[in-house]
């Protein structure tokens, strides 16, 4: 039986009758074509990139595995409609946090149109993309007691300072809790070989040589799931993905630095919590 995702975050969801993503509960999920040219742009990248042979075999595993297309019922009730078959990122994981986060200071392709350059480059202003280089979608960090999941009002009023503090509230223990973050959990979703830094830091390094495409409008998905210990072990390491392909563009032999410089602010961002996880303002950050 398809549903609903329970852990999505951003994004189309379907719910009250609206189109949007379904998984099987058997690690996959099916993202539904958008009708315009972003469903076709999103189908050519993840069939041009799955066969691509230049991309490094470490690299394809920060990607969403395709599995082609398959015709399903639509959750919003309009009948037969295309869907990405993918991996299900959240597989495996009992209660994931996850935090979405939009990567670049400019979400809007060259050659879009006036009326959506002017849509993403109002958003990127008001947001924090503009000014760090990325910004938080959407959030929520679960504990054995509780979730914490701020309303998409909410994430959209996040200013650089907040930035600061969502990042350290992400690895803190009673995330509903007002008090002030206490980062227990940093060094080990953040820190160590396996960690989202390192994670990150992987990307970097081949976003610093990669010319074959640019992403704009793409996030960085990152999740992780307490075992209830409370030494700050994980059954699995932090998962770092890279999620919606809609507006990728062939690169031309040239570095995407729109999306290499987000990567490289959100990379200083996890740094400086690592170095200090007690800084309340991480303000050598901004």
């Amino acid at each position: 039986m398809l549903k609903p995702p329970e852990h999505q975050v951003a994004g189309h969801q379907a719910r009250d009758g609206r189109l949007g993503p379904l998984v099987d509960g058997s690690g996959l999920f099916y993202k539904p074509l958008q009708s315009d040219d972003r469903g076709a742009n999103e189908l050519t990248f993840y069939t041009s990139f799955s066969s691509e042979p230049r991309i490094p075999t470490r690299i394809r595993s920060f990607f969403p595995g395709f599995h082609g297309t398959q015709l399903l019922r639509a959750s919003d009730g309009s009948g037969l409609h295309p869907h990405l078959v993918l991996d299900d990122l959240f597989a495996g994981l009992r209660l994931p946090s996850v935090i979405d986060l939009k990567i670049g200071s400019r979400t809007w392709f060259p050659s879009a149109p006036e009326d959506y350059f002017r849509k993403c480059l109002a958003k990127d202003r008001k947001s924090t993309s503009a000014l760090l280089g990325f910004r938080i979608s959407g959030l929520q960090v679960n504990d054995e007691d509780c979730r914490w999941r701020p309303s998409h009002d909410e994430v959209r009023q996040f200013n650089a300072k907040d930035v600061c503090r969502i990042l350290r509230r992400f690895v803190s223990s009673d995330p509903a809790s007002d008090c002030e973050p206490n980062c227990v959990f940093a060094s080990a979703v953040y820190g160590g070989a396996e960690g989202v830094l390192a994670q990150l830091l992987e990307l970097k390094a081949w976003f610093e040589e990669q010319t074959l495409f640019h992403f704009y409008s793409a996030s960085v998905l990152v999740a992780y799931d307490k075992d209830g210990s409370e030494d700050g072990r994980y059954p699995n390491r932090a998962r770092v993905r890279l999620v919606d392909f809609a507006h990728v563009l062939d690169g031309n032999g040239v570095i995407d630095h729109n999306f290499l410089g987000g990567l490289c602010s959100l990379i200083k961002f996890i740094s400086n919590i690592l170095k200090d996880p007690d800084n309340i303002s991480n303000s050598n950050a901004l």
